[in-house]
């Protein structure tokens, strides 16, 4: 009976031996999403600018809220040229993401834009991967987007930046996946 115990114990060790092996050799490559603090959409339309600025000082997922601010109205049946950067300022100097992740990860990322509200807008993407060169793509980014207003309005604009979004997709965030890097709300007023 000893002789069975013995080798019962013998057995679970061998099985736990070979469990631990270390077979961690060669490890996928870990790409963590980016710490964006600041998201900064400058909407051009000849001399009219409006910024659409937020600033949430520990990222998303920390416990400050994030703070939104919008310089100015924007003008009805107007369509404005638009532009998104974005930073990490809880290092000093501050990085830029857009710079130094989005763009030469283009092919990972993808900005969606919605309108809620009543808010009579519409995006159209003005940009593809294969404005990051090398990358090649025909995807839409969303860097850089048209933003084109109709009537006087208000409403919400949320714009969402999605890490490893399904490509192509349908242009949803449902049917895009991918996790949120960054998202947020704007209170919009068109005049």
């Amino acid at each position: 009976m000893n002789s069975r115990k013995f080798l019962s114990i013998l057995a679970i060790a061998g099985t736990l031996f070979v469990s631990c092996s270390d077979d961690d050799d060669n490890p996928a490559p870990v790409n963590p999403e980016e710490l964006i603090t600041t998201m900064t959409i400058t909407l051009t339309a000849g001399t009219d600018v409006v910024t659409l600025r937020v600033f949430d000082e520990d990222g998303q997922d920390g416990p400050i809220a994030p703070v939104a601010t919008v310089s100015g109205n924007l003008a009805a049946n107007t369509t404005y040229n638009a532009s998104i950067g974005l930073l990490n300022e809880s290092v000093n100097p501050a990085d830029d993401v857009r710079e130094d992740d989005v763009e030469p990860e283009a092919d990972e990322h993808q900005f969606f834009f919605e309108a809620a509200g009543g808010l009579n807008v519409v995006a159209t993407y003005a940009d593809t991967e294969a404005d990051y060169p090398p990358l090649t793509g025909t995807n839409p980014v969303g860097l850089e987007f048209q933003l084109e207003t109709g009537d006087a309005s208000t409403g919400t604009f949320t714009v969402t930046l999605r890490h490893e979004p399904t490509k192509p997709n349908d242009g949803t965030l449902a049917g895009a996946g991918g996790d949120t890097d960054i998202a947020q709300a704007f209170p919009i007023t068109i005049e």
